[in-house]
């Protein structure tokens, strides 16, 4: 949502029914290693979320889904999909990615204490897996988002840490 990497006329608060987001993917690279792997969001069945759906001209279309595609697909457990969300009380089809269940990196619905385990354990070249959580959860409540499930992750391991300031919100 806030590092789209493609140009875009609009960004407008989008309501996705039908999944939510979750540490639900594998990382062995950027938040992870093959021998201390890291957890990712993933859009996962069931539930629902908020975010942004951002429109892109038609000209510019087939090269940000090619973009995309290319950041999204390469070694993590996502598959593309057209969802319905809504937009300011319209139904519209969007272009993303969900949870592709059947990859070797799909995580799963993991207890709160595994997810909790693998994010402070795991770095990739993208930094801490912690940071990942932190900065996530950051930007969606910057934003207005509520994310209790992430938001009870991160709590918990600010205090299995103490590297989280309980008092600050994050």
């Amino acid at each position: 949502m806030w590092n789209p990497g493609f140009p875009f006329i609009e960004q407008k608060p989008a309501h996705l029914i039908g999944y939510h987001r979750a540490f639900c993917i594998y990382s062995h690279h950027y938040r992870g290693r093959p021998n201390t792997p890291g957890l990712v969001l993933g859009l996962d069945s069931g539930g629902s979320c908020d975010g942004v759906a951002f429109r892109v001209a038609a000209v510019d279309w087939l090269d940000a889904v090619t973009y995309l595609n290319e950041r999204e697909l390469i070694g993590y457990a996502y598959r593309p999909a057209v969802v319905t969300v809504e937009i300011a009380g319209e139904t519209i089809d969007t272009y993303t990615f969900v949870a592709d269940t059947d990859h070797p990196q799909y995580a799963g619905d993991l207890v709160l204490q595994r997810s909790a385990a693998l994010i402070m354990n795991a770095e990739g070249i993208a930094g801490l897996n912690r940071d990942y959580l932190i900065n996530t959860v950051q930007q969606l409540e910057d934003r207005g988002y509520e994310e209790p499930e992430l938001r009870r992750l991160m709590e918990h391991i600010g205090a299995l840490t103490g590297i989280i300031d309980q008092g600050s919100g994050i």
